[in-house]
């Protein structure tokens, strides 16, 4: 019974995140007739150019971009969650969005924004992908050599989190140090936007995601048996040390690339597989793994729907997800005490 209610929980979560996406491309900070959009997205053209322009080249960018990003990051979360067996477990908590900011920080505070070595230049956008990318793979290659030497979860958890003090120091100092649009423009990019990821961008950043996903989906039997204990997951023939590196290197992927493509979207990992395990009832990895994703793409098209609210503005990301998210943290705290 429990999995036919979890199995239509799961329906429904898909039908939402589809009216979710639809919404999206009909609503935006330009009003668009709905008219307009249908004859848009079929293909027969509108009177006014621009608005097709809207739709091709930024709505549906937009709302692509926040479903894999909010399906990732969400899957990163829990399966963090799982190998530590820490509720507040998230994706930044092993520093590797932080590793990520450091890497924009050094190029937009410290170089200026461009890069120069000989005849190769890399400068603007193109540069802050670069830099978030080698930045939270750099953390991840370090959690991984971490992942050998130690055997306790929670000491390499506190690593993680040592790992991100530093890098939040590193990033202090480099604020210290730099010009005042310096750090306006790594602040603006500090506060998250689904609109970086244009039509050009958008098959990198596709397929990385989804090959991010694929990964955790293959690690839902290991996850099962990491429930009960490295012990007993021990006994049912699970490598667990080799298993950890695998979610470090899944959880990695699917951070580095949100993080560097969008920017550090805030409690999305942390509170959304809580979410999941409320809407579902279950632990069970088999159902709750694809609940979580498709409930933080839920949670990131209403986040994209939400910051477009003001006419002819954009609020960012990052101001409307710790509204929604903060409240569910509260409440698995709460729970805990109990």
């Amino acid at each position: 019974m429990r999995h036919n209610s979890a199995s239509i929980a799961i329906i429904i979560l898909a039908l939402a995140a589809v009216a979710l996406g639809v919404a999206n491309l009909y609503w935006g900070s330009v009003h668009i007739p709905c008219a307009e959009v249908t004859n848009i997205l079929a293909g027969r053209g509108s009177e006014r150019q621009s608005w097709a322009y809207i739709i091709w080249e930024n709505r549906v960018p937009q709302a692509v971009t926040a479903i894999f990003s909010g399906a990732g990051l969400a899957a990163a979360g829990l399966m963090l969650q799982t190998v530590f067996r820490n509720p507040l477990a998230g994706p930044s908590i092993l520093g590797i969005d932080g590793g990520a900011n450091l890497g924009v920080a050094l190029v937009m505070l410290l170089m200026g924004g461009s890069f120069v070595a000989g005849t190769f230049s890399l400068s603007g956008f193109v540069l802050v992908i670069v830099a978030a990318m080698l930045g939270a793979w750099g953390i991840m290659l370090v959690l991984i050599a971490f992942s050998r030497l130690l055997r306790s979860n929670t000491m390499l958890l506190i690593t993680g989190v040592m790992i991100g003090y530093l890098t939040s120091s590193a990033i202090s100092l480099l604020n210290y140090g730099a010009t005042e649009e310096g750090v306006r423009s790594f602040m603006v990019w500090g506060l998250g936007s689904f609109a970086n990821v244009t039509v050009d961008r958008l098959p990198a950043f596709v397929v990385t995601m989804a090959a991010g996903l694929s990964g955790s989906m293959l690690l839902i039997k290991p996850l099962n048996a990491l429930l009960l204990g490295d012990n007993y997951a021990t006994n049912l023939g699970v490598n667990v040390r080799r298993t950890r590196t695998a979610l470090l290197f899944a959880t990695g992927l699917l951070t580095a690339t949100s993080t560097a493509f969008c920017g550090p979207i805030a409690f999305v990992g942390l509170a959304v597989p809580h979410i999941a395990r409320l809407v579902l009832g279950t632990a069970d990895h088999r159902l709750l793994l694809p609940a979580t994703m498709l409930t933080g793409a839920c949670l990131t098209l209403t986040c994209n729907l939400l910051s477009t609210l003001p006419s002819q503005s954009v609020i960012p990301i990052n101001v409307i997800t710790p509204v929604l998210g903060a409240p569910v943290v509260i409440w698995v705290i709460v729970k805990l005490k109990h």
